[in-house]
This record gives C-alpha cells, structure tokens and sequence, in this order.
C-alpha cells in the first residue's frame, strides 16, 4: 500500500473507530457471546482467540498441506502402503502429528498451488477436517478475485445471481461446518483486487477502478458496492452458521488497500486479515492501531520465489521467529499462519517436507523453537 495514502487516511479510520462500538469485536460478525466455539476477547490489555473452554488462544499455523503431494509415481507407494491410500489417515497420521509436533496449533489454509500458473488444489471436505482433529481455519469460494487468479470474469454484486451464489456457497459448506468446536471461522478471498491487479489478471482488471477513488463520487461509489459484498457474504454465512468467527478477505499489504472496502467490512467481520512477505509486522501494527480491529497474518514466509523448475527453495525459519515474536507482541495481533507449505510438490518446491517426507530438518527446528517459545509464553501467562 502507498505509505502516503495510508497515513493521510490514519485519522478518518481513527475517529470512525473511537465512534463504532462494534470495532470493540461485537460486530455483526461476531460470535464473541457464542459458548462451545471459538470467539474474540480482549484480556491483559492483548486481543485473543478465545477457545470452546474460555482459553486464550494465538493462533500459529501452517498453511497449503495438499496429499496429491504424496501421490507422484516415485513416491505414492508411500501413499500407498503407509497410509492406505486414505487422505483421513495420512491427515491423522502424518499432518496432525507434525503439526503438533512442530508447535503449531493449527491449519491456517489447506489449498496449494499445484502449478506454477497458480492454480490451487482443492479444499478439505467436513470429514477430512474432522479427521484431523485439531483447529483450522475454511476459505468460503464466494469469488475467485484472488490476485493470482487468472481465469475468472468478476461477479456483479448487486445481481441476483451473486445473492443466490452466496446462499449457495453458505448453505454448502457453512450448514455442515456450523456445529464443529474446530473451526475457527471463515475466509473469504485471499488477496482480492479491489484496487489492483496483477499481469497475469490485466485483462479483467480490478474489481473497481482505482482512478475513480479520486473524487467524492467515486469513494462512494466503492463504499457501496463493497458494503453490498460484505453484507451479502455476511447475511448467508448467518442464515447456516451463528456459532464461528467471520475472518473476511485476506488483503494484500503491500498493494494498494482502499479505506473504503475495509470501512465497509468493518461491521461485517470479526478480524482484518492480511497477506505480507515483505514487513507484516510493521502493517499489522499499523493496521491494528488505524481501525481498532484485530488483526491476523494469515499469510507470509521469507522463501525465494522465483525458483527455476526442479529448484528447491527452504522456507526461512530464523525469519518465521522473529516475525512470530513480534507479532505475538503487537496486542491486536491474534495470530500467525506461514505460507508453509507442508510437503513440497513440483510447481512451488518449497515445503518443510521433501516429496519423501523428509523433513527441512534446520528450518523445521528452528521453527519449532519459535512456536514452543510462544505456547510456553501463554500457558506461563493463562
């Protein structure tokens, strides 16, 4: 994001924060009342999680874990013999065990690239998440605005079709999930173009037009429409699911972020959520003190990214450390998901797992110090 446009629009988020009650984590989002599921609430000064059994809780967790990573010819006998060919088993025997292993608390994102064009796999269905057993967090495909999408025309939100896509998507997958203890709550796209695009993208452009924000009309323009995406997503998520949290968008940091999208989010989610490889903790910080709103950092690594084919790139555990720990500081911050992933495939090549589950053991300990550190903090603290 411009770091000008930021700080000129500080005191307009600042003062409608002083003023929304709801900033104050009881939005129309929210589900800090609700008993048995996770909620939001303040304690020591810090925003937290709080679990199913009234704990506070950081969330630290790794994201993309897909098991066709598992099921190339010189490694699915793996697959095959170790784990039965059962997705539930491998999720039981090998991702939560690791993950636990590792420190940490839970699944950040499923969905992994799985070409280098940037296509993901799919998401977990109800019973995989049961058969790993531990919190995640579920992407809601309301649309496909993700920066890195390439293939996918932008919906009209004020058609009918998109109401009845979001009743759809809600009834699909928030009716069956309403009632699991596990579940952390719901994102929404991850690193929509709001106000930006991407070259692979261009010929779709943003979803609204970023020359427009210069004047007064078209600020009211986007405020509009984008309060009619939040209120939408958010009626049909509360049609099938009272109980869990509204995590929203996961916003691109480092492009630009338009006041008026995230003013009109504001009452329709629980957290403000982010994407950012370059300085998460400078933005959260910055974000967190800008609306009053939590915020999580639900995507970011320190990895190379332009790899050549068949280059493996590790991801940077004395980096993750430090990021992690100055999060935990920051008292809006309620958690950390790392860009993992959890086994490497052959589009990204970067996992704390090889094809062969061997694991990135310098990085993977490294890590795992970080995470321990952190659970170590909060059982000492709660």
């Amino acid at each position: 994001m411009d770091r000008r446009l930021f700080l000129n629009s500080a005191i307009s988020l600042s003062a409608i924060a002083a003023t929304w009650p709801f900033l104050q984590c009881s939005s129309k989002g929210g589900s800090s009342n609700s008993k048995g599921f996770f909620s939001i609430d303040k304690k020591d000064g810090h925003w937290w999680l709080i679990t199913s059994d009234g704990e506070p809780f950081f969330t630290i967790g790794l994201n993309h874990i897909d098991p066709a990573s598992l099921r190339y010819p010189e490694n699915i006998h793996i697959w095959r013999d170790k784990y039965q060919g059962s997705t539930s088993i491998w999720l039981k025997e090998s991702v939560a065990k690791n993950l636990k292993e590792w420190g940490f608390n839970t699944l950040g994102w499923e969905q992994e690239v799985t070409v280098r064009q940037w296509e993901h796999s799919r998401s977990f269905t109800f019973e995989e998440y049961k058969a790993l057993n531990m919190p995640y967090c579920h992407m809601l495909p309301f649309t496909e605005s993700h920066q890195w999408e390439q293939h996918t025309r932008h919906f009209d939100f004020y058609s009918r079709e998109w109401e009845e896509w979001c009743e759809y998507v809600a009834r699909a997958h928030c009716a069956e999930m309403s009632e699991n203890p596990n579940l952390i709550g719901y994102f929404y796209s991850d690193c929509p173009t709001w106000v930006h695009h991407r070259p692979v993208n261009q010929w779709r452009g943003p979803i609204f037009n970023p020359e427009l924000l210069e004047t007064e009309a078209g600020k009211k323009e986007l405020s509009n429409l984008a309060q009619r995406y939040y209120k939408t997503t958010h009626d049909a998520i509360r049609r099938f699911d009272k109980n869990h949290l509204i995590l929203g968008d996961r916003y691109e940091a480092n492009e630009l972020i338009a006041d008026e999208v995230i003013e009109a989010a504001l009452p329709y989610v629980d957290v403000l959520s982010f994407q950012d490889f370059r300085d998460p903790v400078t933005h959260l910080d910055a974000w967190f003190k800008k609306t009053g709103k939590p915020v999580l950092l639900a995507d970011a690594a320190k990895i190379k990214w332009q790899t050549e084919p068949g280059e493996f790139t590790s991801n940077n555990g004395e980096w993750y450390g430090d990021v992690l720990t100055q999060l935990f500081e920051n008292s809006g911050c309620i958690g950390f998901h790392l860009c993992g992933a959890y086994q490497r495939n052959k589009a990204r090549r970067y996992g704390l797992l090889d094809e062969f589950e061997n694991p990135d053991t310098e990085n993977v300990e490294q890590i795992k110090t970080a995470n321990q550190k952190i659970s170590q903090w909060m059982e000492e603290r709660f």
